[in-house]
């Protein structure tokens, strides 16, 4: 390509407290690195405090060599303590900090305007702050472009309505398993199989793709006209922090670059399968 692809992704920007020491992170962040790790002009957009947090967090940003636009405010550095149990993170989740609060700027919004894909979650919209900037910034995104839900959905923070609102803004989501059972029961279809659900998803909120991980079983996804479904490789897991991430950012990347959607799809299971042999969310290959 003779223009690299610009990749946005925009909300949480964190510490995860992991029982081995601290490890930068956020869904969005995780997203944009693998991308821009894939070869895209990528940008993260978020915000952190004015403390020693947000001062580590910006250096070990300006080392991984992700262009970002991210505010410094009066509210702490984001936090999250994550406990590992055989390699799986539980997560709680600080309130009231920074990413909470990302405050919209000019520069944001033309950046926006030249953004092909744009990758955001319904956890950063949790403060009516931030699911401002992020609607808004939806909203200036070329109609061609990807939207990807990141769906992401964190202990309380999400309703049916804000998940209702995402979907209307984006086209393409991407969704655990887990995550699937809970729109079931959200969307009144218990009854529906995963396919049948999807299915109906793709068809309501017209996706171009619905990206379903199943963890160490399987993957799959659905496009309106047809489907990939890919095991999971058996690899020696260290943690599974931002897989789901790096399984995003390089299958947008692949769809970007002109790749299949098999091709695609194999291209996200190898980095996912990649992140989860290395401690937290960031890998240097």
């Amino acid at each position: 390509m003779s223009k690299k692809p610009v990749i946005i992704g925009i909300g949480e920007l964190l510490w995860d407290m992991l029982p081995t020491g601290k490890k930068a992170g956020g869904a969005p962040i995780n997203f944009v690195y693998h991308a821009s790790r894939l070869g895209a002009e990528s940008y993260a957009i978020s915000a952190v405090g004015n403390d020693a947090l947000g001062d580590e967090i910006m250096s070990e940003i300006d080392k991984i060599g992700i262009h970002y636009l991210i505010e410094r405010i009066d509210f702490p550095t984001g936090t999250v303590e994550v406990e590992l149990k055989n390699g799986i993170p539980n997560y709680i989740i600080n309130e009231g900090v920074a990413w909470d609060h990302i405050p919209l700027t000019e520069a944001m919004k033309d950046l926006a305007k030249k953004a092909d894909a744009v990758c955001f979650g319904t956890l950063a919209q949790r403060h009516p702050d931030s699911r401002h900037t992020i609607q808004t910034i939806l909203s200036l995104v070329p109609e061609k472009a990807f939207r990807i839900l990141d769906i992401n959905i964190r202990q309380h923070y999400y309703s049916k309505e804000l998940i209702e609102t995402s979907l209307q803004q984006s086209n393409i989501l991407k969704i655990n398993d887990e995550e699937l059972l809970l729109l079931k029961e959200l969307f009144g279809k218990q009854t529906a199989t995963d396919d049948e659900m999807c299915k109906e998803l793709i068809e309501k909120y017209h996706l171009k793709y619905l990206i379903l991980t199943a963890g160490a079983s399987y993957s799959k996804i659905f496009t309106p006209e047809t489907s990939s479904r890919i095991l999971t490789p058996k690899v020696e897991v260290a943690d599974t922090v931002g897989a789901g991430d790096a399984f995003t950012g390089a299958f947008i990347s692949s769809v970007i670059d002109g790749k299949s959607l098999v091709e695609s799809h194999q291209a996200a299971v190898d980095r996912a399968a990649l992140v989860c042999t290395r401690p937290g969310a960031w890998v240097n290959e």
